[in-house]
């Protein structure tokens, strides 16, 4: 939980407030952004909530923060956050919360399947949160852990041991010294089943990867992004070692 003597003054005065501790992931701007928003090195509440949803909206923001940089003043539900997640987006697919302080926020997946059609899965590692773990099992724990790049492993080796569950990661980022049971090799894609195929794609490390759902659904790791001031995919220049 942050500390209200840590509290940011970019804070507006009221109720939820940001501190110090804030590492600027996004996740909170990302999730609320009526209400949290980047304010430079760091993120801050510049609106404070004022309808139900707009209350459950920061509770799922203060959940899924990676540092329990956001707290509030008032007692809230803690549920109002944590049974939000997994998240629905759309179809079967689902942003897990919880992000992990060891992956800087990165986000993380559940794609739900059927067992005829290999389980379900999921895209790079959350937090191994109690509550998130006690959600994912009752829809149908994860058969396959699918790894994006090596700064987004987080909890991995937690999961595969609670849900025993097959990991997947390119040999060029270090799958091999992580124990990964099945290692990606080269540049060409590879189909995993038929709704699913893995593209390496080097650059921010040797060996990062997205994979391609469906044909409609593309988990791109940390090799593109959302660009709120540009309504568009981006990529980082500063950041792609590798390309």
């Amino acid at each position: 939980m942050a500390n209200l003597q840590q509290r940011l003054s970019e804070n507006v005065p009221g109720d939820f407030f940001v501190d110090s501790t804030c590492i600027d992931c996004d996740t909170c701007s990302e999730l609320a952004p009526s209400i949290f928003r980047d304010h430079g090195d760091q993120c801050s509440v510049y609106c404070q909530p004022e309808t139900d949803a707009e209350v459950q909206r920061a509770m799922m923001a203060l959940v899924a923060c990676p540092t329990g940089s956001i707290g509030a003043i008032q007692r809230h539900d803690a549920h109002l956050g944590i049974d939000a997640f997994p998240m629905p987006l759309d179809d079967n697919v689902y942003f897990c919360g919880f992000t992990s302080e060891s992956s800087f926020g990165a986000w993380s997946y559940l794609i739900t399947r059927p067992a005829s059609e290999g389980g379900n899965i999921l895209i790079d590692s959350p937090r191994f949160a109690s509550q998130l773990l006690k959600r994912i099992e009752a829809m149908g724990g994860v058969s396959r852990m699918l790894l994006t790049h090596k700064d987004d492993v987080a909890d991995h080796e937690l999961f595969r041991k609670r849900f025993n569950c097959e990991r997947l990661m390119h040999a060029d980022d270090g799958a091999a010294r992580l124990g990964v049971e099945q290692v990606i090799q080269g540049t060409e894609p590879v189909r995993l089943d038929n709704d699913l195929l893995v593209i390496p794609t080097p650059g921010h490390t040797r060996g990062h990867v997205v994979y391609l759902y469906r044909n409609k659904f593309l988990f791109t790791g940390d090799h593109l992004a959302w660009s709120p001031a540009r309504q568009t995919l981006t990529a980082f220049r500063s950041v792609a070692w590798y390309s």
